[in-house]
């Protein structure tokens, strides 16, 4: 695996990733303009809440499909709609900077369709996370969790970095840990919000799928591990 960059002063971000980021908040651009009255009438002032319920996950769709065996396509739809509707316009802005922000750290060394998967797949990962630790009854909604999807690519790419150099490869997780902090520190001083879990299970699929999404990445990790055995 190659860390080499052509020293360009601006790396692009990826454009599937500005891409997602440009739905999220045009939807929430759309709300906005609802409740203020300036689009859709009196009906838009609903529009969020509707798109919670129709787009947002919630585990008892999957227990239902895994019950009956009927793969419902507006079921599974919810697994990677849920990152596009949000509770508010912070959270939709703070998880739309944190996305662009991490989609070119981590798009310098993947290729772009290959971000773009691993932004899928940790969404995926971070709903049946939730379903696996928060039960049937807790919603899930926001783009946090695939943003932590690509914080578990940073987290990986770091990782070979320093081992590459003989540094420390705890260092690569300190990023993760100070976010775990301080959601411990929100959450005693403001409750725990219930779909930790989701954010859980979307660095842990990120790490785990970027040895196959790197350039040489999985074979480089087979040799290290090698040598360290």
């Amino acid at each position: 695996m190659s860390f080499s960059s052509d020293e360009r002063a601006v790396n692009p971000i990826p454009p599937l990733i500005l891409a997602l980021f440009v739905v999220a908040m045009g939807v929430e651009v759309m709300f906005q303009l609802g409740t203020r009255g300036l689009i859709g009438g009196p009906s838009a002032v609903g529009w969020r809440q509707a798109a919670l319920s129709d787009y947002g996950f919630q585990g008892q769709y999957a227990r239902f499909m895994v019950e009956t065996g009927q793969l419902r396509p507006e079921f599974l739809l919810r697994f990677v709609s849920y990152p596009f509707v949000h509770l508010s316009f912070t959270q939709a802005l703070i998880a739309g900077v944190m996305l662009l922000a991490l989609g070119k750290f981590v798009g310098e060394i993947m290729h772009p369709f290959a971000v773009f998967v691993l932004y899928v797949l940790s969404t995926i990962g971070g709903a049946l996370a939730m379903w696996a630790l928060a039960g049937d009854s807790e919603w899930l909604f926001g783009g946090f969790p695939p943003v932590y999807g690509l914080i578990g690519g940073f987290t990986y790419l770091l990782w070979v970095r320093l081992g590459a150099v003989g540094a420390s490869q705890v260092q690569a997780f300190r990023l993760i840990a100070v976010l775990a902090g301080l959601q411990f520190l929100f959450g005693v001083l403001f409750g725990f919000a219930p779909d930790w879990p989701a954010d859980l299970g979307g660095f842990v699929f990120g790490f785990a799928l970027s040895p196959l999404l790197v350039p040489g990445g999985l074979s480089a990790l087979v040799t290290r591990l090698r040598k360290r055995g």
